[in-house]
């Protein structure tokens, strides 16, 4: 590694209950190389059947039927009769079907594990799989801590699943502390490490330091190209990352699924929408058109750009639509007002009985219940929701039903809703309360609304606006002063007036056409 990348970085103590993870304690040793220098020798198991006697390889045979836990304990059962309960290989396919699998068990995977007299590299990097999979990231450090005890090397597996760890954490001290560790052992550079730091970072919010070791790879291939796209979106730079996205298709990447989702996203985000259009075009001419997360994020972006038409034409060209399908065009006509024809299309759901609705689903519901002024109903959904679905209310589906009742000038109905809710109730769902108090000049209720804000978020300047507007309704212009006067004296300010933009993402158009014309040539 370079002196640079060296001097990019330093190393900072990691915080709390991480603190054993210090690398000056660690017994790295360095990998070997290959003779290009490029190709890291990583710890990984040899083709079992080179090495197995005939009743081993017959064991390994049942692991190809192997699906479930019950498989699994049987299977364990076997060898242990046979016995070959110290056969790395034999007991290396069970740790990975623990720690792995989606109906796997890490616990379990853990007994097999601490039963090991000597486990290898490949055993060691499969018990941190797991649990960085299992989201216990704080084990996979403890694991990480004893390989090193043990003389293991860490190598770019290791890495890659540990820094995943560090994002599960948010952690950036030990991020940094990881991404050290990589420099010294000559693994910044493997392509599983780098985009894993990347990912890291943009993560962490740390988005130029993501940029930075995007930037520094010679020639970035895809899955580097969609990482650092995704983390601008995450990190909010949505321009940037239509930028990048122009950058890639200029470099003759052609985009996958995943890009095309990020980029929508993007979109989205910023009411681009002749851009998304455009993106549309490309995705109608690659062979991810029939993708369903395609589809859904051309769904959104076209929702959220405005375009509900366009959206519901992307949503009835679908042949396969999943439950996030029918959530995001349930709850884009609900959004734009078109209550019938979501309720319309949440029935049609129903009929259909290939999906089933889910806590977004009602989301999508109760809110086009709330726009078209639909009391009634919006009670029949809610406890269709709970009785026939099974589905236990959130704070966001009691949001909603104060906000049905409220709208329509059940205030309070409202609050007493408020009241039964098994939970304590946020500034949210009071605000909505408060907003119907305004509306419907509820100045009791409202007073009351307002003492619970003020309790949970002080100096929110809409909650003293919308109280001093109901004051203002009735006439009470000696307490529209004191609210004034609170507002003065706890420093709350209005914010200034913000816009809303929805159009073509400049430079759009001309970067698009040249990738396009592009993209053409070469199919």
């Amino acid at each position: 590694m370079t002196m640079n990348s060296l001097q990019r970085l330093r190393y900072v103590r990691p915080k709390k209950e991480l603190a054993y993870v210090l690398l000056s304690r660690s017994k790295h040793t360095h990998p070997s190389f290959s003779s290009s220098d490029s190709e890291i020798t990583t710890t990984t198991n040899p083709k079992p059947n080179d090495n197995l006697s005939p009743k081993e390889q017959k064991l390994m045979r049942h692991f190809k039927k192997c699906s479930t836990m019950k498989d699994i304990n049987q299977i364990h059962a076997d060898i242990v009769k046979s016995g070959f309960e110290c056969s790395l290989y034999l007991i290396g396919k069970i740790i990975v079907f623990c720690a792995v699998s989606e109906r796997g068990d890490i616990g379990y995977g853990v007994s097999v594990f601490q039963r090991m007299e000597n486990p290898d590299g490949f055993s060691w990097n499969t018990m941190i799989r797991g649990f960085i999979k299992a989201n216990e990231p704080q084990m996979a450090f403890d694991y990480y801590k004893r390989m090193q005890e043990k003389g293991e090397v860490a190598d770019n597996f290791t890495f890659s699943f540990l820094l995943k760890g560090c994002s599960q954490l948010d952690l950036a001290e030990l991020g940094r502390q990881m991404h050290c560790s990589t420099i010294k052992l000559g693994l910044e550079s493997h392509v599983f490490v780098r985009n894993t730091l990347i990912h890291m970072y943009g993560n962490m919010k740390l988005i130029g330091y993501a940029r930075q070791l995007f930037d520094e790879m010679p020639s970035p291939q895809l899955v580097a190209w969609n990482t650092i796209i995704d983390c601008h979106v995450c990190c909010g730079n949505c321009k940037e990352a239509l930028d990048l996205f122009s950058l890639m298709r200029g470099s003759c990447i052609e985009p996958d699924d995943a890009t095309f989702v990020a980029t929508l996203s993007a979109c989205s985000a910023l009411g681009a929408l002749d851009y998304g259009r455009r993106i549309n075009s490309c995705i109608n001419r690659s062979r991810f058109h029939s993708v369903v997360q395609v589809k859904n994020s051309l769904i959104d972006m076209y929702v959220k750009c405005g375009a509900v038409e366009e959206a519901f034409e992307v949503f009835n060209q679908m042949c396969n639509k999943n439950t996030v399908t029918w959530n995001t065009m349930i709850h884009g006509l609900a959004t734009h007002g078109h209550t019938n024809e979501a309720l319309l299309l949440f029935s049609r759901m129903l009929e259909e009985k290939f999906v089933t609705p889910d806590v977004a689903t009602f989301l999508g519901v109760l809110c086009a219940c709330s726009h078209g002024g639909l009391v009634e109903e919006g009670k029949k959904y809610f406890h269709i929701m709970i009785t026939d679905h099974g589905i236990k209310p959130t704070i966001k589906h009691y949001g909603s039903m104060v906000d049905i009742l409220g709208r329509a000038g059940f205030v309070d109905e409202a609050y007493q809703l408020i009241r039964r809710m098994p939970t304590d109730s946020n500034a949210v769902v009071w605000r909505t309360l408060l907003a119907a108090c305004r509306l419907h000049g509820n100045v009791e209720i409202g007073e009351l609304a307002s003492r619970h804000l003020l309790e949970l978020v002080p100096d929110h300047s809409s909650d003293y606006v919308l109280l001093s507007n109901i004051y203002a309704s009735e006439g009470q212009w000696n307490q529209v002063l004191s609210v004034r006067r609170s507002m003065h004296y706890r420093s709350v300010q209005k914010p200034q007036a913000g816009n809303s933009f929805i159009g073509l993402h400049p430079n759009a158009e001309s970067e698009m056409d040249v990738t396009e014309t592009s993209y053409e040539t070469k199919n």
